[in-house]
Parts: structure tokens; sequence; C-alpha cells
């Protein structure tokens, strides 16, 4: 039996109950700013469906009038008309596209901006349990998908409707009776239509989920990271595998996708085709034989023909739009998410001096039971240093994380001075708070750029400062283009301690009141280490600093350690107060 991976993951119940539950009225919504472009549009498609309904007129007094009593004078007229019709309907035609288009871009512009603005917002634990190429799929390959559907629909509809409608009233003007024999077939195209339209939207749900997979198969599997993971496990061939698999459902999918009702749709146009003869027979039978003449025949089928198309339009678009309405859940549902980590209504201002608290702060990750911080208390008066230290998983990186407000606290609150952390806007807290982690991240561009990063109007002179005092300005100059090497995906290039210590100069750039420091020198020798601490002493005067270490050598001399274990503080003082207790610190540092 094949595995599921071979087989494709299959839709939940609640992914299905979302793709059924998207409203038209919100789809709609998407077009309110762009009203009167909308209708600018639907004027010029009213104006122009109703010229070229002057073709087939044109058509019939040439057969019956100009060609029988060889007036030339009026032939020449007539066929002055029909290609002034054809020249102003391609005119229309034209502006009308522009215009559409137009709108269309600018609401996929906005759905776009709209669906990472508020990604942006997500806490990191959303990030944590998503998979990247989630993300990336839903941004480019679903919101590419409704492309069409937005750029064209609300146009085809209007166009489409306008152009049948003109036609019908055309066609009952030259004989009503041919014309409901021309109508009886839409009732069976409306059902058939409505048929496939339920048959695809289920499948392109199938299908981007599917791409989604894709995109993150090749996210892991191509990026340096799973590059080397891959090399170093000899995994390729089964990554490659999965790839393949992958992509031969999306060939299943697509085939499915076009051929969905395909039959039921050639039928109709099977049907659509032999109305003209049925018109013609119809014409022949005793009871309207002589009733018509044959231009008002001849402009009568130009106008059954012409029918067909707008008809098929309408039915196609209805098809078209249902079945992207399992698009347009994949994207509402990032756009409906909650945000944890919220901007405040009313912002409070603050010229920060970096007095930080934690008031009885209690924390547990969203999904677990048991709190990684539980009843914290710590006050780090402005200008000294606080070092966290305890074993791994005791919770001092969630201590962290928490002063940079990445989460919030479940119980509690985290101040600086004296103003709670969710009463200062986020882009506020981020210029107060810098954070250099462990995990180094480097941008795919410039040293200079990855540096401009952290403050993009930060001077040459600015960014070699920085750069000298985490120790890493001579080996930058030392590139083959200085400050404009490229640092390569995910500054791979580098080593592990370089790439740290351009992440500590990009932090200090900013020149933040707190610095968080969490085991920002585990990456680096103990030369290098000791030369980046003696930046950071001098760098650290007059700041409030949080210090996350392994090595307890580098935080000795801090005015404050706090030893925690599983969330909670166990013991608190000076590194000599701490040794003499003979406590958890005491056996750490044995």
């Amino acid at each position: 039996m094949d595995s599921p991976q071979k087989r494709g993951r299959k839709p939940t119940q609640a992914e299905k109950k979302q793709a059924r539950e998207v409203s038209l009225r919100r789809i709609g919504a998407l077009f309110t700013d762009h009203r009167w472009p909308l209708a600018i549009v639907v004027l010029i498609i009213v104006v122009s469906s109703i010229t070229s309904m002057a073709s087939p007129f044109l058509l019939r007094a040439v057969i019956d009038d100009a060609l029988p009593h060889a007036d030339l004078r009026l032939l020449v007229w007539l066929v002055i008309g029909m290609v002034a019709v054809a020249a102003v309907t391609a005119a229309l035609g034209v502006v009308q596209t522009w215009i559409s288009t137009a709108v269309g871009q600018k609401v996929m512009h906005r759905l776009r901006v709209d669906v990472f603005t508020h990604l942006q917002r997500q806490s990191i634990g959303f990030f944590t349990r998503t998979r990247t190429g989630e993300v990336q799929s839903r941004i480019t390959n679903d919101i590419g998908g409704m492309e069409a559907v937005v750029t064209s629909t609300a146009t085809s509809v209007a166009s489409n409707l306008t152009t049948a409608v003109a036609t019908v009233v055309a066609m009952a003007a030259l004989s009503w009776q041919l014309t409901l024999v021309s109508v009886v077939v839409l009732p069976p195209a409306i059902y058939l239509s409505r048929r496939v339209a339920q048959m695809r939207r289920e499948i392109t749900a199938q299908r981007q989920r599917e791409l989604a997979d894709l995109n993150v198969t090749i996210e892991e599997g191509l990026s340096i990271s799973g590059v080397q993971l891959a090399k170093t496990m000899g995994t390729a061939p089964a990554l490659i595998e999965r790839f393949t698999g992958s992509s031969t459902r999306l060939i299943d999918l697509e085939l499915r996708s076009e051929l969905a009702g395909r039959w039921r749709m050639a039928s109709m146009s099977i049907v659509f085709a032999a109305i003209p003869a049925v018109i013609y027979l119809a014409a022949g039978l005793p009871f309207t034989r002589g009733t018509m003449s044959i231009g008002t025949l001849v402009a009568f089928t130009a106008l059954q023909t012409g029918l067909f198309r707008p008809l098929m339009g309408l039915l196609n678009v209805g098809v078209q739009l249902t079945s992207s309405l399992a698009l347009f859940a994949r994207i509402f549902e990032y756009l409906d998410l909650s945000v944890d980590v919220k901007e405040p209504a009313n912002p409070v201002r603050l010229q920060a001096k970096g007095h930080l608290r934690f008031e009885d702060v209690t924390f547990a990750y969203p999904g677990s039971e048991t709190a990684a911080i539980a009843g914290v208390t710590l006050d780090v008066p402005e200008g000294t240093s606080l070092a966290l230290v305890g074993e791994t998983g005791s919770g001092k990186s969630t201590l962290a994380s928490l002063i940079a407000r990445l989460y919030d606290p479940t119980a509690g609150r985290i101040t600086i001075d004296g103003v709670d952390l969710r009463d200062l806007s986020l882009a506020d807290l981020a210029s107060i708070v810098g954070v250099v982690s462990q995990e180094t991240y480097l941008l795919h561009t410039t040293v200079r750029e990855n540096l401009r990063y952290a403050r993009p109007d930060a001077t040459d002179e600015q960014l070699e400062a920085a750069a000298r005092a985490a120790q890493i300005h001579d080996r930058i100059v030392d590139l083959p283009d200085g400050y404009d090497t490229m640092v390569g995906s995910r500054g791979h290039r580098f080593s592990g301690g370089e790439k740290q210590r351009i992440a500590i100069a990009r932090t200090l750039l900013r020149d933040p009141r707190i610095l968080v420091l969490d085991e920002a020198t585990s990456a680096l020798d103990n030369e290098t280490e000791r030369a980046v601490q003696r930046a950071f002493d001098e760098l650290a005067r007059g700041r409030t600093t949080v210090t996350i270490a392994h090595r307890l050598s580098t935080i000795r001399d801090a005015d404050q350690i706090v030893v925690v274990d599983h969330g909670r503080v166990l013991e608190s003082g000076t590194h000599d107060a701490l040794l003499g207790a003979g406590g958890r610190y005491a056996a750490l540092a044995g």
C-alpha cells in the first residue's frame, strides 16, 4: 500500500468547510475602492454591446435592400457603417481592457501586501508551526492563481451579460418565434455548468495544497542548509523521489482540472452549433414559410451565432469563479489569523533609560500545558548587567524572547522604565531592545546592506565603527570587494564566528538602550570570544545588558546572575556570592 506521502495529503474537514464558506460578498468587497473605474468599464461595455448590435441590421439591409435594388449609394453607406461599428467596438474594447486590467492588478497588489503585512504581524509561534514553503505558496501560487479571476471576472460578467441581453433583444426584434427556439437550450446549459464548477472547485483545492507541498520540498531540499543536510545524510535520492511524486500528482490534478466536465461543455457546444440548422429548418416549415425575408433569416442566424460566445463566457466565468473559491479560502484564512502580539491602540512614547523589570511573569507556549516560565520576578536597573544561566531547556531563551516581545506573557508583565511592553509600539520597542541570538541570519546581499538592514541611514563611517567594535572590520576589508562583497545565501561564505560578529555589528549599529545577548558568543573560538567580550564590556557601559551564556567565565563580572531551572528562578546574586552559597550555580561552575 502506498504511504500517505506518496498518495499526497488529503484535505482536512476544516479545509473542506472553509472552502465552502467563502462569501461572494467578501470577494466583491475587494473591488469597493474601485467603484468608479468599474462603473466606467460597465458604461463602455454597454455602449460597445449596443453599438455592435447594429451590425446584423446593417447586414439585413444589405441583403434585402441594397443588393436586390442595386442601390450603390446605400450599399456604400451600409458598408461604411459596418466598418465604423467594428472600429468603435474595437477602440472601446482596448479602453475597457486597460481600465479593467489596471483595477485587477491593484486588487492583486492589495491582496499580496495585505497578506504579507498581516503575516509580518504574526508571532514567532505561527512561523514555528507553519512550513515556510506553505507561506510562500499562498502568497505566490494562490494569489497568482486568482489573478485571472480578479482581473477579468467583473468585466467579463458585465460584458457577456450585456452582450447576451442586447443580442436577445435584437433577436426578438427580428423574430420572437425563432428567439424562443434559440433560448430553449439555456436551462440545461446552466445546470451543466454548475456541475462542472463544483468539480473544478474541489480539484483546485487539492492542486493548491499539492503546490504548497512542492514548495516545501523545494525550500527544504534546495536551500543551502537543506543541500548540506542532504549531502551529509545521503538523502538526495529520497528527496528526488519525494519531489517527483509531488510533481506527478500535480500532472494528474492539472489534467483533471482541465478535463473536468469538458465532455459536458462539449455537448453544449454541439447543441449551440446545431441551433442554426434548427432555425433554418424552422424557417422552412409550413407555418413559418414566407413570414420573414432572407436578410432577416441571415441576420438572425448571425445574432444567434453571436449569442453563443457571451452565453458560454458567462457559464465559464461561473465555473472559474466557483473553482477559485478554494484559492480565496486559503488567502482569507491567512488574513483572518488572529494576531497574538498586537500593536497598542494608543502607544506610549518613551525616551528609554533602560530599567527592565519582570513582574511575576508566567508564559506557556501555545498548545503546551506546561509553563515555560512560571512566576519570574526580576529587577534590572538601567545600566546594569543581568546574566541568565541554567541547563538547556530551563527557560533562559524564553525570557530573552519575552524582552523583545516575540511573545507576550500569559500572566504578569514586563516593563521598561515602568511602561508595560504591550503599551509600546513594536517599532519603538525594536529601537530600544537589541537582540543578538545564537542563530544568526544574514541576507543574500552585500555585507554593507546586511549592516544597513538595522539602520538604513547609517553612514559608511558608522558601519565601520560598528564592525570594529564587533571585531569583524579587518575580516571584511580582506574580502575581494570589502563591504560590497556578497554574503551569499544565509551567509554561508562566512564561518559561524564571522556571521555572529556581523550580526553583533548589525545590532550595535542601532545603539539600543537594552542589549539581549542570547549566547551571542557561542560560535566563537576562545580568542575571538575574548576580543568580542572586551568590545561588549566597553559598549555595555551605560546600557542595560541581559546575557545568556553557557560559558560562565563570560558572565562572572555581571552585576546580577540568575540561575533558572524549569522556568523558575532558583537563586540570584553576584558571582562570588553564588559560589559562596554552594547552590546550583556553584555546581554549574564546578
